[in-house]
């Protein structure tokens, strides 16, 4: 492969001249970026390359914060369940939480804005029936109810930025000063903000993109006690929640929010939760308020002739970049930690930017890059895994982050490195602006829709969870495939039917959450929009609990359509006699089989006690008493039951298989198709190139059907990409 330069963005700190010299040009970096915890001195800064540097809008200004400690970013926490055993009880409510990362608001009236409840009963507990002790952190209910538990809803200031806490205890900063987050929506912090942006730009005229990290507010990410995150929602809105928040939202909305429906219970409005009314609206109060404020310091970067780059992590809460004011704040770029193919395509298709970057892992920090640990076993995974997305919409550049320092003592992983960045050249130069072949459009249906494209199943970004990875899958497998995804929400089914030219809806999820739906499903329009839709031609695919309600004796709402439903204990005295799997089917017909003859398949944490309906369901798979694949006729459409789908090749190969059936286009499926489960194959027909992958780090041997369906046989060596031309097609 022959050496290419730019869209690399390389990290570099002081006193690294010559080592990143070296690395700007075996990387073919053209940009120079400082992270959480260094700097780049004047010499670095004079080379040849452009110059990132992140700037902290709300946290790293201690001696402005530490003289307005009033205007501090506040949150609405709960306490943990407390019973009474007698008519008083006495609640530690900071009992849990690291109290160098919250302290309790005295200064405006807890007895107006906190809030105590029995969640024996749900009810509010008068604030005449409780007092507190300010000097303790201790609320004492004086009217309690025996053997019944009871929680305090109560505001705190947050007196440590939790990224920065994470850094400082990860790198071990010692006795670093802590970062105090402060509220642009209070008077001085917001003025601060403006002035202080001003100032920085005549002050560092080498800056030519200022990397904002981000705006203002930052994901919910509360710490315990033992300095180990708490409670952590990538999505949460906590760190929004003040006493001037809640307060203008009233004056807009005419009602006032409750604490309860911020704390929703314990749960603070997890992602994965139904969204409330109240809830989505002050989501939308945030998101407006958010994008007119960044907007402010956009103005002024691009005044003052430098671009403005927003990094999609830290404090990116309100800034949305698939909501309706993201276009309208006005950046330049997005840059977005890379986990895999989700995550690539999280920030690669983001809307209204004039490029996006993602910044790959590993991270140059010590938890990774110590002596013993091969960091190349996490970038070569890394890689492979988003290099299925960039083949199908690459993000513009790429880049690492952390200790340049680090990562250098490890010339192994330098070298891999290398290979990785004049690998990404080459994709982006045949891929970028060139729409691939897509066989089919399938639309992935939840609560969120649009909003959280490339974004279900997520906790903490990227991270592994037990309960999420078995859906999760689902989108990994998409990021890379031969299909246009797009993402709809319950209500656009409700007001605006199913697009046209979707072929195939997607739900999955665990019963009552947004992802499955919950009670969503209970509306008979929604309901018989999906239905008529399946009924004249349409495909259907639920994945673990699709469609579940308990409901008019049914639990999967389109029970009738996927041919399944999933047994509660109420129909135990009802005999269930359809458990024949199928010998063979189409969807199950790339799928190896053990010594026995029996289907190998991976349904991860899978789903129990699902059961066929009738003869006329379609068994693909059946053990241990339950169905875990069917497929099921439906007027002109088919239905889809998984049972879980955690990501592999060879589960992409069965939901592929799965979409096709559903949409009713087997004929089409061997179009642009390897048949080796770790190869696949894009292709370009506006520029008449195709490119045929192995996605593993071993040899492999593949049939390859072209755009007509013919065949032959190629050998591509570990990690190859094979750039070819159709025949007859000149180049462009």
């Amino acid at each position: 492969m022959s050496k290419t330069k730019g869209r690399v963005t390389l990290p570099s700190e002081s006193n690294f001249l010559e080592e990143t010299k070296e690395m700007l040009d075996r990387w073919g970096a053209d940009a120079l970026r400082d992270s959480d915890g260094t700097k780049l001195d004047d010499e670095i800064k004079s080379l040849d390359a452009k110059i990132y540097t992140t700037y902290f809008v709300a946290r790293g200004h201690n001696e402005f914060a530490k003289e307005h400690m009033d205007e501090c970013q506040q949150m609405l926490l709960m306490s943990k369940h407390n019973l009474a055993t007698s008519n008083s009880v006495t609640i530690d409510f900071l009992d849990g939480y690291y109290r160098e990362q919250v302290i309790a608001d005295y200064v405006h009236d807890p007895k107006k804005w906190w809030e105590v409840i029995d969640r024996t009963t749900g009810d509010v507990v008068p604030a005449s029936d409780w007092s507190v002790d300010q000097e303790k952190d201790l609320v004492t209910i004086g009217k309690a109810v025996p053997f019944h538990e009871y929680t305090v809803s109560f505001f705190v200031y947050a007196i440590w930025d939790p990224t920065q806490m994470y850094n400082h205890i990860t790198n071990d900063w010692g006795d670093k000063p802590h970062d105090i987050p402060f509220d642009v929506r209070q008077a001085n912090s917001g003025a601060f903000a403006k002035d202080y942006l001003k100032q920085w730009l005549i002050d560092n005229p080498d800056t030519d993109v200022v990397r904002f990290t981000t705006f203002f507010y930052h994901f919910t990410l509360v710490f315990g006690a033992g300095r180990k995150e708490k409670f952590v929602d990538w999505f949460g809105y906590g760190a929004t929640v003040s006493i001037k928040a809640l307060e203008e939202f009233e004056q807009e909305y005419g009602y006032a929010l409750r604490p309860e429906d911020i704390v929703d219970n314990g749960y603070y409005n997890s992602t994965f939760r139904v969204p409330t009314k109240a809830y989505r609206q002050y989501m939308d109060f945030i998101q407006r308020f958010v994008a007119r404020k960044a907007k402010e310091l956009v103005d002024l970067t691009h005044e003052a002739g430098r671009e403005a780059m927003m990094f999609l992590g830290d404090n990116w809460i309100g800034t949305e970049p698939y909501g309706p004011y993201f276009e309208s704040i006005g950046l330049d770029a997005v840059v977005g930690s890379v986990g895999g193919g989700a995550t690539l395509r999280l920030i690669s298709d983001i809307p209204g930017v004039k490029y996006t970057e993602g910044r790959f892992l590993p991270y140059f920090f010590p938890d990774t890059f110590y002596e013993g640990n091969d960091p190349c076993i996490e970038a070569i995974d890394n890689w492979l895994s988003a290099r299925r997305a960039l083949m199908r919409n690459p993000v513009d550049r790429i880049g690492y982050g952390g200790y340049l320092s680090l990562a250098y003592k490890f010339p192994k992983f330098v070298d891999y490195i290398e290979k990785v960045t004049d690998e990404f050249r080459l994709i982006y130069d045949n891929v970028k602006g060139k729409k691939p072949y897509c066989g089919l459009k399938v639309a992935i249906l939840n609560s969120w829709g649009k909003l959280r494209s490339w974004q279900a199943y997520m906790v903490a970004h990227a991270l592994w969870y037990k309960q999420t990875y078995s859906y999760f899958g689902i989108l990994e497998s998409l990021s890379g495939a031969a299909v246009d995804v797009v993402f709809l929400s319950f209500d656009d089914i409700r007001e605006n039917g199913v697009p046209a030219d979707v072929d195939v809806i997607i739900n999955a999820g665990d019963a009552g959450t947004a992802f499955s739906g919950g009670e969503e499903w209970l509306d008979e329009t929604l309901v018989t929009a999906i239905r008529k839709w399946v009924y004249e031609g349409g495909g259907f695919i639920g994945v673990g609990e699709p469609t579940a309600v308990h409901h008019g004796g049914r639990f999967f709402q389109l029970s009738d359509i996927l041919g399944v439903d999933k047994e509660l204990g109420y129909t135990l005295s009802t005999d269930k006699y359809f458990t024949k799997a199928l010998d063979s089917h189409f969807i199950t017909q790339d799928v190896p089989r053990d010594e026995s003859g029996r289907l190998v398949l991976d349904f991860g944490e899978g789903m129990k006690n699902v059961y066929a309906l009738g003869t006329d369901t379609e068994i693909g798979e059946y053990s241990d008493h339950e169905v875990h694949l069917s497929a099921h006729g439906y007027g002109k459409g088919r239905g889809v039951y998984i049972s879980g789908l955690p990501y592999s090749y060879a589960n992409t190969r069965l939901l592929m298989r799965a979409m096709y059936y559903a949409a009713h286009k087997e004929d089409a499926f061997h179009v642009w198709f390897a048949d080796n489960l770790n190869c696949e194959v894009n292709a370009y027909p506006e520029s008449g190139k195709y490119a045929i992958l192995n996605n593993s780090n071993e040899t492999q041997t593949t049939k390859f059907y072209d755009g007509d369906g013919n065949c032959e046989t190629v050998t591509l060596e570990p990690c190859e990409i094979r750039w070819k031309r159709e025949k007859g097609k000149s180049n462009t």
